[in-house]
């Protein structure tokens, strides 16, 4: 299909639309904004779509030529009337309720067949199977055919392929990896899909907010000056994930993972190290050769993530 095309990232933290045009005009223009969680069930969806138009403006493009969209979402995903839905921990306040401090009781929100009315052609992937396809194009995991993409952002996501086959599930939800359960330790680690325990009520960007009293960006910021608790804090929430990316590794027998997120990319550098040291070494049968790298597509994975969902 020609003519300029819509990529949509949704997160549970921002929304990014870019347009970009034809095949190889590259990006058009690109928007970002706070991803809405008040208002109805449509709230999302509606601003999605006006974010595309505003997009189009930007760009000097009449809306209605934009006919095609990917749109790149965080999960899970229900199916609701017959389409996709969101049935996202960090943004429905109904699934785990009051006690996770979402201003809203969604339970899902529709997605897929408001879009549809909107697009002749819309393709919806959970936002790390994309990623897992556009690292798998473009970043650091051409040319392997047993890899991972792991984002550490507002929620933890994981993109899965094996043998060559990008696995996706019953409903597109396969590498919900953030809500293995690791925990009984700590009952205020309360995840928005009502798990208390799981990675993703342990260490995700909001998780860390919640439990530590500090934005991670400054919890990072104080570990990497060494101050102690900080410091401790850090190495207890990389031992979570490192332990789920070992995990991964030895279940699925992965060549490399690439990694991914706000989290972790603002500080890559220095946690990379501290993940790789909950690989590498243990069970060497089946993690010797095995690589965690930074993703290749770095900050823009999300907006690939999407693009790849177009071509």
């Amino acid at each position: 299909m020609g003519g300029p095309r819509a990529c949509i990232d949704i997160g549970g933290t921002k929304v990014a639309v870019s347009l970009v045009g034809a095949q190889g005009q590259g990006f058009l223009a690109r928007r970002v904004a706070p991803t809405v969680t008040s208002g109805t069930p449509l709230a999302l969806s509606a601003q999605v779509l006006q974010m595309v138009d505003e997009t189009c403006r930007e760009a000097g493009v009449a809306p209605e030529a934009v006919q095609q969209a990917g749109v790149a979402s965080c999960g899970p995903f229900v199916l609701h009337q017959g389409a996709l839905a969101l049935a996202a921990p960090n943004l429905c306040g109904g699934i785990a309720g009051p006690a996770r401090g979402l201003p809203n009781d969604w339970t899902c929100l529709p997605l897929e067949a408001p879009l549809r009315e909107r697009f002749a052609s819309v393709r919806v992937e959970n936002d790390c199977i994309a990623a897992l396809e556009a690292e798998r194009r473009w970043g650091a995991l051409q040319g392997l055919d047993h890899c991972a993409y792991v984002t550490w952002s507002t929620g933890i996501g994981v993109g899965l392929c094996v043998d060559g086959h990008v696995l996706r599930g019953k409903n597109g939800n396969a590498g919900h990896a953030g809500h293995l359960y690791v925990s009984d330790d700590d009952p205020q680690a309360l995840c928005g899909c009502g798990n208390r325990g799981d990675v993703e009520a342990l260490v995700a960007g909001n998780a860390l907010q919640r439990r530590f009293g500090l934005p991670p960006a400054a919890l990072m910021a104080q570990a990497r000056s060494g101050e102690p608790v900080a410091l401790a804090q850090v190495d207890a929430a990389c031992r979570v994930m490192g332990r789920m990316l070992y995990n991964l590794v030895v279940t699925l027998d992965l060549q490399r993972i690439s990694l991914g997120g706000s989290v972790y990319w603002n500080h890559h550098d220095w946690l990379l190290p501290r993940l790789r040291s909950h690989v590498h070494g243990h069970l060497v049968a089946l993690t010797q050769g095995a690589e965690l790298v930074s993703a290749g597509l770095g900050e823009r994975v999300g907006d690939y993530a999407a693009l790849a969902l177009l071509d």
